[in-house]
């Protein structure tokens, strides 16, 4: 890059600041440094990394450009100098900060170190984060190649390249140490202290902190460990987790972050808890387990996992490698480490689970939707025995999305007429109200421009890929005519994997032509996915697709767009009338991509999975199917047929003597004023302040006071109670009294045990006709001649029988988190 005549020096800022990629202020400033450039990539970095001295020379003595930038600018700073929704509360200052730590970030094609859904989410988190004012921090590692770029041969299959990401090239500067030279983070390796690099993206408000091992002061294998994003071979995805968590949080310290919260997202950085602990007990001087239990509090886990088989799971023996290492540094065996991260402690053929240290490293867990949360139960019983599955302790926060980042020009536009410029800046609490009183013909006018702006783009993008793919020149020229702005255009695009179907329209092609060729009710379709280099299975439903899209017939209906990534997401979000996903119910977590489309107007047709089983409503959109867990690709096939040629088309095609389908309008109404706001990162990170960041924080300072001697205290009532827990045991059940005044009463023999640290209940499960009940019973006399033990008994509500509750005994204590890290539970039968 060139070196900036004075009058453009605030070019270099205004391009590092990723704000760019959802503040669209200084879009036109940048058409007028290269337009062409501009045009073709959207990308303020790579432009100003492309001017030449000559173009500097005559911008720096251009008056209107200057005008521009000095507006620019201003905005930036009005934006970076006003708080924000959550700065302005009067108790915001009690949170200090949060570090937000993922494997991945997609923020912008401009940084590409991400592979999909999981980094999309933590970008969309860090730039709520920077709109709201709420005192996050993201730390991630820096790819030399990120993940798979994805180009289609002559043969209609996938090919790979990894490009290269070089530093220098990207939006993002050395962080500098305290005497101002860059700064490098060690980790001991065995044998061998690995030096990490720090860089720093800008984010508005928000910084992303990311790391790398491709210090030349290190050896070529351990250069290589973050080459490429999830690395090949288990040692490789270890150590980079090892590099995430323990540099992460070492990271934190080193430049004094004000954090006082550490968010996991995902497993992949569960070591930062370690790390945490350790350096708590360095500084105050106790013992690794007492400094655990202080800091686990303000820890959250997020996971985003839907079945069991895809955790990272570690065989004992590699972690032994760093054992020496392990007892070093923690002042605990390998052992007890290794426990923490086991579904079967101590058990040496038991693997380790990053995940499961997370779980036990955190005080919370959360899942990312609804039906997800109990999937996730399912997934971590057997790490909480004894207890109901429905117990288990993960929640949930349904995922959103960053509207800003993903709303087009047309619709933003109305978005800003109705509800003002700085909507997702302030509460959202009247968006709803506002969006819902916009007239059907703007509603309307506002898809057809936008889908008319998306078939221009499909046409020049596909003009491309078929040059570099050396298609015909008679194929490359009648791209130019595919699709059509006037026909219901469907969008379907993710990761190309089973469980998601995407071949699920290709079960019946006679059928999918028929509908797409209807000479009065046409519809297009706009595929796009990678498939991971090894899922073979992915690769060749992409074969199939494509090969279908090439078809004669179908070639002005159908196009597959190659290498997807965030930028043609955009696009697609913003242009499509419906947005179709298949996945197997239960499979999918979240799946943020139908979001995506809600502030664009766009509707959603799905499988009742992830955020659509608890979003969908009757006329906002469509669903493929019902609630049966059981997998049935043929039935979920022909009522996803049966939808779209009795629902969707008819709806899209049904037109008043104005020429307004109006129940298409009203559906796109109702589904942008109830789940746009609903389902946006705002009310998301404002979930995780009030229902996770807040009590976590202030737990763990109680625990932390005075040297952490709260905390130390209660590991001490813990290990003192499950010794004695054992001895507890119950009579039998005695009901008394009949109808509205029955009771139910039993002795419970406490043993050693202090009645105090007990809360006896009758619990009942869930079953057709009743929900999941436990009743806290009140404790009465002594039982005549027994040692410690009492009479408790409790009224039974309403009709359900008495042999559905049973008395159980559970740890209490004013400072613990039940069940997450007081597992004590003693049934009576």
């Amino acid at each position: 890059m060139i070196d900036l005549p004075a009058p453009l020096s605030a070019l270099d800022a205004l391009a590092r600041d990723l704000h760019w990629t959802w503040n669209h202020a200084g879009d036109a400033m940048w058409s007028a440094v290269d337009p062409e450039l501009w045009r073709r990539t959207q990308n303020p970095w790579t432009v100003l990394a492309n001017l030449s001295v000559e173009r500097a020379t005559a911008l720096a003595a251009d008056a209107g450009f200057l005008a521009m930038l000095a507006d620019v600018v201003a905005e930036r700073r009005q934006y970076l100098e006003s708080p924000g929704a959550f700065a302005r509360r009067a108790d915001a200052e009690r949170l200090k900060g949060i570090a937000f730590f993922s494997m991945e970030f997609g923020l912008s094609e401009a940084l590409p170190i991400y592979a999909g859904g999981l980094g999309i989410l933590a970008g969309d988190y860090l730039k709520a984060a920077s709109d709201l004012g709420v005192p996050a921090v993201g730390i991630g590692l820096l790819y030399a190649q990120g993940y798979l770029r994805q180009s289609i041969d002559r043969e209609h299959r996938q090919r790979e390249s990894y490009p290269y990401n070089d530093p220098a090239n990207l939006p993002l500067q050395r962080v500098r140490g305290a005497d101002g030279s860059p700064l490098s983070l060690p980790l001991p390796l065995p044998g061998r202290m690995l030096r990490v690099r720090v860089w720093e993206a800008r984010v508005g408000r928000t910084r992303l902190y990311l790391l790398d091992s491709n210090d030349p002061a290190n050896g070529d294998t351990d250069r290589g460990i973050t080459s490429r994003l999830y690395g090949d071979g288990t040692e490789t995805r270890l150590l980079q987790q090892l590099m995430l968590g323990i540099c992460g949080w070492s990271l934190v310290e080193t430049l004094g972050l004000p954090i006082d919260f550490c968010h996991i997202n995902e497993g992949h950085a569960a070591f930062a808890v370690l790390e945490r602990a350790r350096r708590f007990m360095r500084r105050n001087g106790t013992s690794f387990l007492d400094a655990l239990w202080a800091t686990r509090p303000a820890n959250l886990f997020t996971t985003h996992t839907a079945v069991g088989a895809a955790f990272d799971a570690f065989e004992p023996s590699l972690l032994q490698q760093y054992a020496s290492l392990v007892e070093q540094q923690f002042g605990e065996s390998v052992e007890t480490l290794l426990a923490l991260g086991q579904r079967r402690p101590g058990d040496p053929q038991s693997p380790f689970e990053p995940a499961c240290l997370a779980l036990r490293g955190c005080g919370n867990v959360n899942a990312v939707s609804r039906l997800h949360g109990s999937v996730s139960r399912r997934l971590f019983a057997e790490l909480y025995p004894r207890w109901p599955v429905d117990e288990v302790p993960i929640g949930h926060v349904t995922n959103g999305v960053h509207v800003p980042t993903w709303d087009s020009r047309w619709a933003d536009e109305m978005w800003t007429r109705t509800c003002g410029k700085q909507r997702w800046s302030a509460g959202i609490e009247t968006l709803s109200v506002a969006i819902a009183a916009v007239d059907d013909a703007s509603l309307w006018s506002m898809a057809a421009q936008r889908r008319n702006e998306l078939v221009e783009r499909v046409r020049t993008r596909l003009a491309a890929h078929l040059t570099q793919r050396g298609a015909a020149p008679e194929q490359i020229a009648a791209a130019a005519d595919v699709l059509d702005a006037n026909v219901l255009t469907i969008g379907f695009a993710r990761r190309f994997t089973g469980y998601k179907r995407p071949d699920l329209l290709l079960g019946d092609r006679d059928r999918l032509r028929r509908l797409l060729c209807d000479p009065q009710r046409p519809v297009q379709l706009l595929i796009a996915g990678l498939a991971h280099p090894n899922d073979l299975e992915a690769k060749d439903m992409i074969r199939r697709w494509v090969d279908f899209a090439n078809e004669p017939a179908m070639r002005g209906r159908v196009v597959f767009l190659e290498n997807y990534d965030l930028g043609l997401a955009q696009q697609l979000v913003q242009g499509v009338d419906l947005w179709l996903n298949t996945p197997v119910r239960g499979r999918e977590a979240c799946g943020t991509s139908g979001m995506k489309v809600l502030a664009n107007g766009g509707l959603n047709l799905s499988t009742l999975d992830g955020w659509w089983d608890e979003a969908y409503a009757e006329d906002a959109g469509w669903v493929i199917g019902d609630r049966v867990e059981t997998r049935d690709d043929d039935g979920d096939a022909a009522a996803l047929y049966a939808v779209l040629e009795e629902d969707v088309v008819p709806a899209f095609y049904t037109r008043d003597a104005s020429g307004l389908p109006r129940d298409w309008v009203r559906r796109m109404r109702h589904s942008m004023a109830l789940l746009t706001p609903r389902y946006s990162s705002n009310r998301m990170l404002l979930e995780y302040v009030e229902d996770y960041y807040r009590p976590g924080t202030e737990l763990a300072r109680r625990r932390s006071a005075d040297g952490a001697r709260p905390a130390q205290a209660l590991r001490s009532w813990h290990e003192g109670l499950a010794h004695a827990w054992p001895q507890i045991h119950f009579g039998e059940p005695q009901l008394l009294g009949e109808g509205p005044a029955r009771r139910l009463r039993v002795a419970v023999y406490l043993g050693d045990v202090a009645a105090g640290d007990v809360r006896v209940e009758l619990y009942a499960d869930a079953d057709r006709g009743h929900a999941a009940e436990h009743i806290v019973m009140s404790r009465g006399e002594a039982v005549v001649g027994a040692h410690n033990g009492y009479f408790y008994e409790a009224a039974l509500p309403g009709p359900r029988p008495a042999a559905h509750y049973t008395p159980r005994a559970v740890a209490q204590h004013g400072q613990d988190l039940l069940p997450s890290e007081v597992r004590l539970i003693a049934w009576q039968r």
